[in-house]
């Protein structure tokens, strides 16, 4: 008999070899023909699995991620096999789930798939999903999964095979279509109700664009038509708010084929806000004992060796800069920390001077894959609002907290007040992703643990999210229509001081290692804000807005006085301009409304005559005559309600 541990903690105990469907159908039918996969050891695995050993499990249901990860898993092998129905010949590349359902990099041969053929591979796959297929798992040697696909002909699999070990290659089939795939997987295909494939995109095999390009099919399932409905009126609603076309719109940022993919370019109206939010941060940061510093966007190959960086990400990274000195190699930064590392070391510290807390803006660049880069949100080159506290052990918990509130703050400043905890833990099956010894790793896991309980804060604990230096609290939120996005992160770090051999002498006189708390309430100014522009749909807080008001003269004799209108607010450290366009009053408001600013100011003859403005709320329309004193007091009000 095996022991099974329940997620409420009751132990039931089982023959060896019983799955965990056998054991969901042991605590009710109902609960049974809703369960999608279970979560074996922290690990999920296909319900119908052999459980063999004392496990902790948990019954995975639509309701649950990893659930939900089994699902469009499975979905994916659907729409492969519907396409090998229709598509002779196909040949497939990699297939994974992604957070909102799935894609399959296929090979179509000469042939172009157009967007007016997704529907026929849509009803393809309700067709087949009608007929109940299981999900099959089948263990197979290496040899004999080579001359499998040798003989149907993709070498695509053959391919990914070299790189996997012998006697840990599964098999899973669904009907006829059998995929090389380590899996989950649900129970059958006949869970699968509603089908929508939602784009095609090119994707270079395995990333690398001196391979062939394959069509990317993506696609999203679901359980029942209702959730997809819903699902796809919240896509229209996604596509209002997309922050590309708000960005280009509002004249915030552009790219340029000419700069490179991935490499924003900031436009004026953008870098008032991303100012604004940074200068916000410097005053907050400064109330805390914060000091800024800056260092340079490239660093000596060594630097990211000793941190570790090189060894985790090189391969994958910018390519080393080469100089006239033989054997010289520079590095792009990849992130911020070895930097502020050195800054810390360049001076003997004592215990009385901790904790130590080093700001920086710090632009830092990684090779994003060309398919990963969109808009603002995953870029090749971004600013990170980083810092690092150096402070001794038994400083780390309170320093943790006070960064808690910062980010908490920081967060309810850009009116993201629904949030949730991630702390991101190690993966305790795959020591070798993580530097530093165990016991050091786990009592940086406890610190944040610890912090966490003791703010009150709700959080999840994730194993296998955690930074190869250290565990890390991620701040979920949750914007306007639901969606959820990874924001600002804290990190508690034992490993780069040791790698670095910080020090600081303690009250024994002894030398001791200081512990690294990393930190960045915005996570990266650039992914924030486009966040932040989707969440508002481009109508920013007013203390955000690069334009906070628009002057309408109504005909050319009110020009000079809407400037000095303008001159007035300006020299109240308020933003905007005068549109004097020689354009009808009507057109005017029009544009404005457009242009999401949030105040407009009307004067003609009446106006200049009582000295006041007519005033217009973005999106709420005349609010009455107002003078410009009164206009500044309630701007300015507003701003530090904000």
């Amino acid at each position: 008999m095996i022991k099974i541990t329940l997620p409420d903690g009751s132990v039931r105990e089982y023959a060896e070899g019983t799955t965990s469907m056998d054991i969901a159908k042991s605590i009710s039918e109902g609960l049974a023909r809703n369960v999608l996969a279970a979560k074996v050891n922290g690990e999920i695995w296909d319900a119908s699995r052999p459980i063999n050993s004392d496990s902790t499990l948990q019954l995975l249901t639509w309701n649950d991620e990893g659930g939900k990860y089994a699902f469009w898993h499975s979905s994916a092998h659907l729409m492969a096999e519907a396409l090998e129905a229709i598509y002779p010949g196909v040949k497939f590349g990699i297939g994974p789930p992604i957070e909102n359902g799935y894609y399959y990099d296929v090979d179509l041969g000469d042939r172009t798939l157009a967007p007016d053929e997704l529907p026929a591979i849509e009803a393809k796959m309700l067709e087949l999903a009608r007929l109940k297929n299981e999900f099959v798992r089948k263990n197979i040697s290496k040899t004999d999964a080579i001359a499998y696909f040798t003989k149907k002909g993709d070498e695509y699999k053959i391919e990914l095979l070299q790189d996997l070990t012998d006697g840990e290659i599964t098999l899973y089939q669904q009907g006829s279509f059998v995929d090389l795939c380590r899996g989950p997987h649900i129970p059958n295909t006949e869970k699968i109700k509603a089908v929508k494939l939602t784009n095609i995109a090119g994707a270079y095999w395995r990333g690398d664009e001196k391979n062939k390009m394959l069509t990317r099919i993506y696609g999203i399932t679901f359980p029942q038509q209702k959730e997809l409905t819903e699902y796809l009126v919240l896509l229209e609603e996604a596509k209002k708010r997309d922050h590309r076309k708000l960005g280009a719109e509002l004249e915030l940022f552009t790219f340029s084929d000419r700069v490179g993919a991935g490499l924003p370019l900031w436009l004026p109206k953008g870098t008032i806000v991303r100012n604004r939010l940074q200068n916000f941060l410097r005053k907050e940061q400064a109330k805390r004992g914060y000091q800024e510093v800056m260092t340079p966007h490239i660093g000596k190959k060594e630097l990211y060796v000793t941190s570790g960086h090189y060894e985790k990400y090189g391969a994958d990274s910018f390519q080393p800069i080469h100089t006239p000195k033989e054997g010289e190699e520079f590095l792009l930064k990849p992130m911020n920390c070895p930097h502020h590392c050195e800054i810390y070391g360049h001076k003997p510290h004592s215990y009385k001077e901790l904790p130590i807390r080093i700001a920086e803006f710090g632009t830092v660049y990684r090779y994003e894959q060309s398919g990963e880069l969109h808009g603002l949100s995953r870029v090749r080159g971004f600013t990170q609002d980083d810092a690092h506290i150096f402070c001794t052990p038994d400083q780390v918990q309170e320093e943790f907290l006070n960064v808690l509130e910062l980010t908490k703050l920081v967060l309810a400043k850009a009116g993201f007040e629904k949030f949730t905890a991630q702390i991101s833990l190690r993966d305790l099956s795959k020591p070798e992703k993580y530097l530093g010894d165990p016991e050091t790793f786990a009592r940086a896991e406890q610190d944040i643990i610890d912090a966490v309980a003791k703010a009150g804060l709700e959080a999840v604990q994730v194993p296998g999210e955690a930074a190869f230096y250290g565990p890390k609290l991620d701040f979920m939120i949750k914007d306007a229509i639901g969606r959820t996005w990874q924001l600002g992160t804290i990190q508690v770090d034992y490993n780069l001081p040791e790698r670095f051999q910080l020090e600081y002498i303690g009250a024994d006189n002894q030398a001791h290692r200081p512990v690294m708390i990393h930190r960045a309430p915005f996570g990266s100014m650039e992914r924030f804000i486009s966040i932040l522009i989707e969440n508002t749909t481009g109508k920013l807080p007013l203390w955000l807005a690069p334009d906070q008001f628009a002057v309408l003269p109504i005909g050319e004799g009110h020009i000079e006085y809407c400037k000095k209108v303008l001159a007035q607010l300006e020299e109240a450290g308020l933003s905007g301009y005068v549109d004097d366009r020689n354009e009808t009053i009507g057109r005017k408001i029009r544009d404005t409304e457009l242009k999401k600013v949030p105040y407009m100011l009307i004067a003609g003859d009446k106006e200049m005559e009582d000295g006041v403005v007519a005033l217009r709320r973005q999106s709420e329309g005349d609010k009455g005559a107002i003078t410009v004193d009164a206009f500044t007091k309630l701007l300015l009000a507003e701003i530090e309600g904000n």
